[in-house]
């Protein structure tokens, strides 16, 4: 077909050999032997990113109630927290409810087999890194992840509450997270359990000493929080707030 005034076969830039390499585009997307740079530019990674979401959304949409617990991927066997991990995801999922970990050794592995012994659902949303090659044996849905931002946003979407026991940087990063998107009602009826007392009562002691003394927060953000080491009392606060949410949906 012929185009308008002024506007001849072929002039557009890239529809014909008028590039500076003399090639076409079906040329230079044909052949292999030509340069890869354009596979690391960030348009590209636009739509890798994009793809992590939609595989996100697809293989999790259907989820149901959801916890997501953090915790410390050195955490040994013997170490009491990773019992605690056991009982937890054990009871999480007699409860009813879904388990989601970063799919790691350490705290996650506990939560995970221990959903996973219990008859429940056991997810792992695993992240590219150098020192961890792959997911715990004991998750039953798994997902991998290039972007932790992307991961994170599963983390927060499919799940109703989030247990966050003794960790490193990155429970921190996952702690902080939620309570941000909490205190800015990004979030809503979203309860946070911190397990294992004698690590986060420094943590509560020094926010409530300097942030809420000098008045950077108030004390219903520190009222989000709830410590404690019973099992129990986390997994009866995560079924009272899924009254909540799943009686309002109705």
């Amino acid at each position: 077909m012929a185009g308008g005034p002024g506007v001849t076969r072929n002039s557009f830039n890239g529809i014909g050999p008028n590039r500076d390499d003399g090639k076409t585009t079906d040329q230079r997307l044909l052949d292999s032997r030509g340069p890869t740079d354009w596979v690391h530019t960030d348009p590209w990674r636009v739509l890798k990113i994009q793809a992590e979401f939609v595989e996100g959304f697809n293989e999790l949409a259907e989820l149901g109630p959801a916890i997501s617990v953090f915790g410390s991927a050195r955490t040994p066997v013997d170490d009491p927290m990773y019992a605690l991990g056991l009982d937890l995801g054990a009871k999480l999922a007699k409860a009813g409810f879904a388990v989601v970990t970063g799919g790691g050794p350490g705290v996650m592995e506990a939560v995970n087999k221990g959903a996973l012994e219990a008859g429940g659902m056991s997810v792992g949303l695993g992240i590219e890194l150098p020192w961890e090659a792959r997911l715990n044996e004991y998750v039953n849905a798994p997902l991998n992840f290039r972007y932790f931002f992307v991961r994170k946003t599963m983390f927060v979407k499919y799940s109703q509450g989030y247990v966050v026991m003794p960790g490193g940087v990155g429970t921190l990063d996952e702690l902080f997270e939620a309570l941000t998107l909490a205190q800015t009602q990004k979030i809503t009826t979203f309860p946070i359990v911190l397990m294992g007392v004698k690590q986060w009562e420094g943590l509560i002691e020094w926010m409530r000493e300097t942030m809420l003394a000098e008045k950077r927060i108030n004390q219903s953000d520190l009222d989000m929080l709830t410590l404690t080491d019973d099992v129990d009392e986390a997994v009866a606060l995560m079924v009272n707030a899924r009254e909540k949410i799943w009686g309002e949906r109705r």
